[in-house]
Parts: structure tokens; sequence; C-alpha cells
């Protein structure tokens, strides 16, 4: 119904929508759409968004994944309780560091840049790294100590062995954290205030007036930004099921 309500309300002027908000349109109202491409930066917007998103997920994965590598292959006291330690602070509401975080973006200089942004994403590495740790647990280890005899040092392994079998995983954990980063409002609020360094979501946010609201270009707004998400889910939802799946077969 959310959904439905807000399409429908694209194609409707503001009085039609006050009158009738759940009727179908009763023509089909395109003027919210093109005022929305005409007034709104939304090719800048995006482009902040994708440099961002694809950023922070290329730091996640290798972080998450070279770490999880690490911590499996030499299972040493300082790991285990490293990785307890990590478990704790992952544990933490991300809010609750949004201070000092920022305090540590305005020592480094990096507050209202994309780059910024980026860094504070990287915390979300610990993710990655959980469950890319779980899966690869469950790979035949016989193979890594097969290239150990071999000669392979250990960037060779996780290059050629190590990393092609935990592609799903990977592909799985990416989808989730492109779907958080790309959607996500606080982090960029807080950090982000120069209107050429919008994300996209900021500009659905930037669209409520403080005393009147253009509602219908509001929801068309969220549409267009909701449109590459879903296109990216429904294309991508098998390789989350597969990817799952995978991880929870022994060898």
């Amino acid at each position: 119904m959310p959904l439905y309500y807000i399409v429908v309300n694209t194609f409707k002027t503001q009085e039609e929508m006050v009158s009738s908000p759940l009727a179908p349109p009763t023509s089909l109202h395109l003027d919210n759409y093109l005022a929305v491409f005409d007034q709104v930066p939304l090719a800048q917007s995006f482009g902040n968004t994708l440099y961002v998103t694809a950023g922070a997920i290329a730091v996640q994965l290798f972080v998450g994944a070279t770490a999880a590598y690490g911590m499996i292959l030499r299972a040493t006291l300082f790991n285990r309780v490293f990785g307890v330690l990590l478990l704790l602070a992952f544990v933490v509401p991300g809010q609750a560091t949004l201070i000092p975080l920022y305090r540590t973006l305005v020592d480094t200089e990096l507050v209202d840049t994309l780059n910024g942004l980026v860094f504070l994403y990287a915390g979300g590495s610990i993710f990655c790294f959980f469950l890319i740790q779980g899966y690869i647990r469950t790979l035949p280890f016989e193979i890594i100590e097969a290239a150990r005899i071999d000669g392979a040092g250990v960037f060779q392994i996780f290059w050629r062995i190590v990393l092609p079998l935990i592609r799903p995983i990977l592909v799985t954990v990416g989808i989730f954290q492109t779907m958080w980063v790309w959607n996500d409002f606080i982090l960029p609020n807080v950090v982000l205030s120069s209107p050429e360094n919008r994300t996209i979501v900021l500009q659905v946010y930037n669209a409520v007036g403080e005393f009147t609201t253009d509602w219908p270009a509001f929801m068309t707004l969220s549409v267009v930004v909701l449109a590459p998400m879903v296109v990216f889910f429904l294309v991508t939802q098998r390789h989350i099921v597969s990817g799952l799946l995978a991880g929870g077969v022994k060898g």
C-alpha cells in the first residue's frame, strides 16, 4: 500500500492528490517527472552516490576478506581475543559513535567530503569480516595445505585459491552493503553540507520544505531514487540466496 500510494500520486497534481490520494490518476500527468529532472541535479547526486557506494564497498570487501583470511590462517590467542573485541565493537550502535567520528573527520580535514564519507562507511568492513570468516571455515583446507607444500606464499594462496572459492559470499555481502550505503541517510546528513556533495537520498530530504511541500514532486523524486535499488535487488536476489546457501554446507 505505501508503494502504491507513492507511485500513484506521482501522476497527479497537488490538488488531485489532496482530494483523492488513493484513487488512480484521471490522466497520465508526467509534469512531476519533468520538473524533478529539470530542477534537481540528479546526475550529480547519482554520481556522488555511485562514487561513495563503489569506494565503500571496495574497501569493505577487501578489508573484510583479507582480515577473515588472516584471522583463520593464523588462529593465535591474540587473533581470537581480537576477534572477540571486534564482536563487542560490532554490537555498539552506530549512532553512539557519531560525535567522535565527526570529530575525527574534522581533525583529518575530511568533513564535508565524499572521501570522508567513504572513510566512515569503511567501518562496515566488520560486518563483511564476520560473514566471510564463517564462509571460509567451510572451505576444504586440504587445498590450502597442498598449496603451501607446493611453495605458494600467503598472498598467492589468497589470490589464486581462497578468493575464487569465496566469490559467492563476496557477492552476497557486496549486495547487502550496497543497499545499505546507497539508501543510508544518517551519515551523509551528518557529514555533508555542501549542495554539490549531496547524495541522492539527501536530495529527497531537501525536497521537504519548511512550511510547504509539493508532495507529488516529493514522491516522484522518491520513486526516482528507489528505482535503481529495486532493479538492483531484483537482478541480484538469486546471488543472495545462492551465496548464503553455499556457506551452509561443509565442503
